[in-house]
C-alpha cells in the first residue's frame, strides 16, 4: 500500500497559476480559472492546477517575485519592469493601431509576441501571448482635442510609467501623474482636465459622472500577459507543455473577441449617459502616430534597447 501512494504521488502534478489583477469573479479571474480546467481536463486530471486570485499571495511584486522563483508556475501578469527594463516595451505607444493588427502581432509567429519572448526568456519566462484589454483614449471635461494643436489647451492625468506621460506630451497635452485614489478629485477641481491611459471601461465606471468626452487615441493597447515560469513547465512532458501553451492559446483568442464586445458595451453604455465618443480615422491619427513614435520611441533605446526599438520601427505600421 506504501509503494501504490508513493507511486501515485509521483504520477501526479500539481501547479500553481495566479494573478496579480483581478479577483475572484471577475474577467482576469475567471480566465486563470477557465486556463487551470482547460488543464486539468486537457490531462485527464494528471495535472492538479491551485488558482490563487488577487492579493491572495501578496501584493503585485510579491507574486511576481514569486512566480520568478518557481513558487508560481503560471501567470495572468501586468509585470514591473523592476525585474527588467525592457518590459517597459508593453507601454510602448502606437506598436498596433487596430484589433486584426493587435492579434497578428501578439499570437505565436507574430513579431510582438516574438519580441516579448526574448524579454522574458532572460528571466526564465515563457510568454505564450496578450489577453487584451484594449486600446486606450483620452476621456476629458470641459473641452477635448482630436489633433496635436488643440491638445495643448488641456491637461491630463497619466499613469506615472515611462514612456506614457511622455507619450501624451508628444501627443500635445500637458501631463499629470497623479495617483489612481486621486484621479476623481483631480478632475473635479480642476487640477487636470481628465485622465489618459485607459480603455474606456476605467473612465466611464469609476470617473464617469465628471468627464464629458471620450476620444479614442489608441495610443497604447493596454494587455495582460499569459506567461509561465520557465523550470516548471519543462519538468513536464511534452504533451502536457503543448497542452498548457495551446490552453493559453485559447484563451487569448476568446479574450480578443470578448475585449472587443465588452469595449463597444461600455461606448454604447457611456454615449446613453450623455458622454461624448469619438474615434478618429487611421488618416486623421497618422499625424499623432508619426510624431510620438519619432519623439517617443528614441527615448525608449536606453530602457529596451535599440535591437527592441528596430523591429518595432520594421514591423510597425
Amino acid at each position: 500500500m506504501l509503494a501504490l501512494a508513493a507511486g501515485q504521488a509521483v504520477a501526479g502534478t500539481t501547479l500553481k497559476i495566479a494573478t496579480d489583477s483581478g479577483p475572484e469573479g471577475s474577467p482576469s479571474g475567471n480566465a486563470i480559472k477557465k486556463w487551470a480546467e482547460l488543464i486539468e481536463e486537457g490531462s485527464d486530471g494528471k495535472i492538479d492546477v491551485r488558482v490563487f486570485y488577487q492579493n491572495q499571495l501578496g501584493g503585485q511584486l510579491e507574486v511576481f517575485d514569486l512566480f520568478v522563483a518557481g513558487e508560481v508556475d503560471l501567470m495572468l501578469s501586468w509585470p514591473s519592469t523592476s525585474y527588467d527594463k525592457r518590459i517597459g516595451v508593453l507601454n510602448a505607444p502606437y506598436m498596433v493601431t487596430s484589433w486584426d493588427e493587435a492579434l497578428k502581432a501578439y499570437q505565436p509567429g507574430g513579431w510582438v509576441n516574438g519580441t516579448l519572448n526574448d524579454v522574458f526568456a532572460d528571466l526564465g519566462i515563457r510568454y505564450f501571448g496578450a489577453w487584451p484589454e484594449g486600446f486606450a483614449g483620452v476621456a476629458t471635461r470641459g473641452s477635448y482635442a482630436l489633433d496635436i494643436e488643440s491638445a495643448g489647451g488641456l491637461k491630463v492625468r497619466t499613469p506615472p510609467f515611462f514612456p506614457i506621460p511622455q507619450t501624451l506630451q508628444a501627443m500635445g497635452y500637458q501631463t499629470a501623474a497623479i495617483d489612481w485614489s486621486e484621479v476623481f478629485t483631480s478632475i473635479q477641481t480642476g487640477v487636470v482636465d481628465g485622465d489618459a491611459g485607459n480603455v474606456i471601461y476605467w473612465d466611464y465606471e469609476y470617473f464617469g459622472e465628471v468627464l464629458d468626452y471620450y476620444v479614442r487615441t489608441k495610443h497604447i493597447f493596454v494587455t495582460g500577459n499569459l506567461i509561465a515560469n520557465a523550470q516548471s513547465i519543462e519538468k513536464l512532458s511534452q504533451e502536457h507543455q503543448d497542452l498548457i501553451r495551446d490552453a493559453a492559446i485559447t484563451l487569448m483568442e476568446e479574450q480578443f473577441e470578448a475585449a472587443k464586445a465588452e469595449d463597444a458595451k461600455y461606448v454604447k453604455l457611456a454615449v446613453e449617459d450623455g458622454m461624448e465618443y469619438f474615434e478618429p480615422s487611421e488618416e486623421d491619427l497618422r499625424p499623432m502616430v508619426e510624431k510620438v513614435r519619432a519623439e517617443v520611441w528614441p527615448l525608449m533605446e536606453a530602457d529596451i534597447g535599440s535591437e527592441i526599438v528596430n523591429q518595432m520601427r520594421e514591423n510597425a505600421k
